[in-house]
């Protein structure tokens, strides 16, 4: 079975995206790649005031999972697979709905220097799941600075995710509707995303579980 070098999970907040990395990177004895949001020292005060502090969040993310993806295109992706639970270009999903018009023209520059110089993913996972059920997921893990968040504001996210996605060619693509999905707790649900993730077939391709 010939397995992707480099897998990349996007989705909104609460989606699930470092728990998959996490489980795949174990199963495949791959090299993980995490965003760790919690080094942000700017993010909780992104969430208590977004406007005020929305540059500095988006700019510290997008020059951090630069250094990273710079590190990764360095390494010998031959030698095992990659699993990252970030894309890098979804950085412009949140520069664009968190930015003004003017810091969104400034961080659009600094993005196209830097894009070009980072490894296009085999295979991107994007997982998609009701406010409700991102909204469930974040109150679960109880992370202080997520205590803010709006069902609003996610379905706001969960709406730019879709429109980037839509039409999505710079990798294969794979779409996975989480709404009767629990890869966390349900291992039998995962087996059966996993068996998806490794198939040979290309192109942009949609699962949803049936049972």
């Amino acid at each position: 079975m010939k397995l992707p070098r480099y897998i990349a999970i996007e989705g909104p907040i609460g989606a699930g995206k470092t728990t998959l990395a996490q489980k795949l990177a174990d199963d495949f004895q791959g090299r993980l790649l995490l965003e760790q949001p919690h080094k942000n020292p700017f993010l909780p005060d992104f969430y208590d005031d977004p406007s005020r502090h929305a540059f500095k969040t988006q700019l510290f993310f997008l020059l951090n999972r630069y250094q990273q993806q710079k590190e990764l295109a360095q390494e010998d992706l031959f030698s095992k697979m990659s699993v990252s639970d970030y894309l890098f270009v979804k950085d412009w999903i949140f520069a664009s709905i968190n930015l003004s018009i003017d810091e969104l023209a400034l961080y659009k520059n600094i993005f196209q220097i830097l894009v070009g110089h980072v490894p296009k993913p085999d295979l991107v996972i994007y997982l998609q799941a009701s406010s409700e059920i991102l909204l469930k997921h974040i109150r679960k893990r109880k992370i202080f600075y997520e205590n803010n968040i709006e069902a609003s504001y996610l379905e706001q996210l969960s709406e730019a995710y879709r429109k980037f996605f839509f039409g999505y060619s710079d990798s294969p693509l794979l779409v996975v509707n989480c709404t009767h999905i629990d890869f966390v707790e349900n291992q039998e649900d995962y087996e059966k995303l996993k068996k998806e993730i490794v198939s040979p077939k290309r192109g942009e391709r949609h699962y949803i579980n049936l049972g």
